[in-house]
């Protein structure tokens, strides 16, 4: 279950035509990173559109214990009172990041150069995922922490004294790993560099350009060149957030492999960074188009339409390709399942350590209901079955994974027998409105 409730057992049952508008939250990513540099700023940054899911809401609250006042003006408008950058306050009491690898790598990275105090924990979940990948780089800066056995929380990080610039190559792609760097960057003096050899989602660069701080990215034989001036003056900014190309994700895949679909998905962030699976669905053969396509808030934007596709094919995924979806790929397998032939997706051990291990929670759950799936350390291949032809039937664990409930939501819509999830409350952190999303568009999804 999720920390904050107890397990919903889930069900869902084969459906009609999925058809109408889905409203989808805001961007997840989007919104931690404007509470977080909202706080860091001086002045008042207004927000409209924040995805007010649990994970998100859990770095309100921590904003607030660093000092900030954050204000919820009602229907996703937000306020934030910054205290400038190195301006945190000690917190009072143990920072709770829910189910939130980003929330707890960012805020961990937003204080850790503030001589201040700060102990950070999570659910279940979150307390088993490994820390060290963001704490090891914060520690350059002269930041100490002490946590669990293998770098796990609770853990406790002491923000330096004196912060140090750093010159930091990122090990494995991941964006939280270098925001967090980035943001210990902001309050150390000098110029520091961060260099990552694959390029991974840059909603961080984009804001802290949008914020005022003297950012430049450069891309050469070493790989993407971050470079960052410490201890600007950031300016407040008015944030509209696109809504989440991962929330999207749901019934943009649900509406390809559900007979007669015809849905439209408004105001979807296409990031370059983060747009990977919406490309690869069409290399499958899916009926999805790129409509009003347009520029806010220095975001991509653009209304997906996605229609039934009955001749689906497997395909094999560019491992290039992983950072820029590496959250989709669970709803990609369910797609995979409907296609003609087997689907290869290397380049995916980022995939492991996540809210759950991704690739076994989909593998396992696959072939409960008759899928057939190969998978080793960082691949995995889904062997479909062709429209029509998914089995179903099981119940599944979740893992406190979200996006593990939500694909076997999306799988059971198209399946022959309804699938299960044991529980289905984790989809709170990040789409809390995905049931009567859903459900208006024609989903049978039940509560058990």
């Amino acid at each position: 279950m999720s920390a904050h409730g107890t397990p919903i057992p889930m069900t869902s049952y084969k459906c009609g035509p999925l058809t109408g508008e889905a409203h989808v939250p805001g961007d997840k990513s989007i919104s931690h990173r404007s509470l977080i540099l909202g706080a860091m700023a001086i002045g008042e940054t207004r927000i409209e559109g924040l995805l007010e899911g649990e994970d998100v809401l859990d770095t309100a609250k921590a904003m607030r214990a660093f000092g900030a006042t954050v204000t919820d003006h009602g229907g996703g408008k937000w306020s934030v009172q910054g205290v400038g950058v190195g301006g945190f306050a000690e917190p009072d009491n143990v920072i709770d990041c829910g189910n939130s690898g980003t929330g707890v790598r960012l805020i961990m990275g937003a204080m850790a150069t503030t001589p201040i105090t700060a102990t950070f924990t999570g659910d279940a979940s979150l307390n088993k995922r490994p820390m060290a990948r963001v704490t090891d780089p914060l520690a350059l800066f002269g930041t100490q922490s002490v946590g669990r056995s293998g770098g796990r929380l609770p853990m406790t990080i002491v923000g330096a004294a004196e912060p140090k610039p750093v010159r930091f190559v990122v090990p494995v792609p991941s964006a939280q790993v270098k925001s967090a760097v980035l943001l210990a960057a902001l309050n150390a003096p000098g110029e520091s560099v961060v260099i990552e050899k694959e390029a991974t989602r840059d909603h961080t660069e984009r804001m802290l350009t949008g914020f005022g701080a003297n950012i430049t990215t450069e891309v050469t034989d070493e790989g993407r060149v971050i470079t960052l001036q410490g201890q600007p003056e950031l300016k407040p900014q008015h944030i509209v957030v696109p809504r989440d190309p991962s929330s999207a994700a749901f019934p943009v895949c649900a509406a390809l492999i559900t007979e007669g679909s015809d849905v439209l998905v408004p105001n979807i962030g296409l990031n370059p960074t983060r747009a990977g699976l919406f490309f690869t669905l069409q290399e499958m053969g899916a009926d999805l188009t790129f409509e009003n396509m347009r520029e806010e808030g220095g975001e991509p934007v653009a209304d997906l339409r996605a229609k039934f596709s009955p001749n689906l094919k497997g395909i094999e995924v560019p491992a290039e390709r992983a950072a820029s979806m590496i959250d989709e790929y669970p709803v990609l397998s369910v797609v995979a399942a409907y296609a003609e032939g087997k689907t290869h997706m290397p380049g995916v051990k980022e995939l492991r350590v996540k809210e759950s291990d991704r690739i076994d929670a989909m593998a396992t759950g696959l072939r409960a209901n008759g899928v057939a799936v190969d998978e080793g350390e960082d691949w995995w291949t889904v062997y479909g079955c062709g429209h029509g032809k998914v089995p179903g039937g099981a119940m599944v664990q979740s893992h406190l994974d979200h996006r593990i409930a939500m694909s076997f939501m999306v799988m059971g819509m198209g399946s022959e027998a309804p699938v299960s999830v044991d529980d289905g409350s984790p989809i709170a952190t990040s789409f809390p409105i995905f049931e009567p999303l859903m459900g208006a568009l024609g989903a049978r999804v039940e509560r058990s």
